[in-house]
C-alpha cells in the first residue's frame, strides 16, 4: 500500500455525480495502460470518495449506482482508466522524457530523406524538433503524435514516409528458418523454388532495412541475395 504523501488522486465524474481515489502514480498510470497490478499496492486507502481532500466518502448506494457493483476493485479500476489521474511533477517530466524518445525513434524508424533514400539519424530529427518548438504531450502515444509532428517537421528537413520494397533469394537449405523472418515483414509476393529456395519481396521501413539484412545475413550465414527495388521494378 502506497503511504498517503506519496499517492495522487485519480478522479471520475459520471452524470453528475464525482467520485475520487488515492493511489499510486506510477501504479495507477500501468493500470491505465493496460498492465495488471495489484490493488494492494495500488490504493493508498481502501476507500472510494466523493471529495478526498475533505476526507467525505462516497456512498455505497451511488457507488453502486454509477459502476453496477459496491464492490472496490472494479469501480477503483474505472476510475482509473475512464477517470482522469493527476500526475507528480517528476511523474510528468519521466513520461514527457520517455515519449519524446519514442517520438524520435519512431520517426528514425518509419521516414526517410527522399534525396539519399536513408532514414534520418535520430540526432538530425531532435535538431529539427527544437527549431520547430515541438512540444511533446505525456497522454498521447507518440503514434497518436507523429502525423501533427511530421508536418512541422517538413517544414526544416525532407521527409518521406513512403515504404521501401527489398527482394530476397535464401538458398534451399535456409529457407524455411528464413521465410519466419521475412513474415515478420509485410510480403509483396512469395515464390518457393523447385530447387526449395525462396524468393520473396517484401515491404519495410527503411529503419528497418539493415535490420532485416542483419537477420537475414546471421541466419543464413551470408549466404543471402538481397535488392532495393525501384518503382515499378521486380527481382
Amino acid at each position: 500500500m502506497v503511504k498517503l504523501e506519496k499517492a495522487v488522486t485519480a478522479r471520475y465524474e459520471h452524470q453528475g455525480e464525482h467520485f475520487e481515489i488515492l493511489v499510486d502514480p506510477d501504479l495507477a498510470m500501468d493500470l491505465k495502460k493496460g498492465k495488471n497490478v495489484n490493488f494492494n499496492d495500488l490504493m493508498a486507502i481502501d476507500t472510494i470518495f466523493k471529495d478526498a481532500g475533505k476526507g467525505e466518502a462516497a456512498s455505497e448506494e451511488k457507488i453502486k449506482n454509477v459502476f453496477g457493483t459496491d464492490e472496490l476493485e472494479p469501480a477503483v479500476k474505472k476510475i482509473i482508466t475512464e477517470g482522469t489521474v493527476q500526475l507528480t511533477t517528476e511523474q510528468r517530466k519521466k513520461m514527457r522524457e520517455q515519449r519524446y524518445r519514442e517520438v524520435v525513434q519512431l520517426i528514425s524508424t518509419n521516414v526517410f530523406d527522399p534525396k539519399t533514400s536513408s532514414p534520418h539519424p535520430p540526432q538530425r530529427i531532435e535538431n529539427a524538433m527544437a527549431e520547430a518548438k515541438i512540444s511533446i504531450d505525456v497522454l498521447k502515444t507518440a503514434n497518436e503524435q507523429m502525423p501533427a509532428i511530421l508536418n512541422e517537421l517538413k517544414k526544416l528537413i525532407p521527409i518521406s514516409t513512403e515504404k521501401i520494397r527489398v527482394a530476397i533469394r535464401v538458398p534451399a537449405q535456409f529457407a524455411a528458418k528464413a521465410s519466419s523472418v521475412i513474415h515478420a515483414y509485410p510480403i509483396k509476393k512469395q515464390e518457393w523454388q523447385r530447387d526449395g529456395s525462396l524468393i520473396a519481396i517484401v515491404e519495410v521501413s527503411p529503419g528497418l532495412k539493415n535490420d532485416l539484412f542483419n537477420e537475414l545475413n546471421h541466419l543464413t550465414h551470408g549466404d543471402v541475395e538481397t535488392k532495393l527495388l525501384k518503382e515499378g521494378e521486380n527481382f
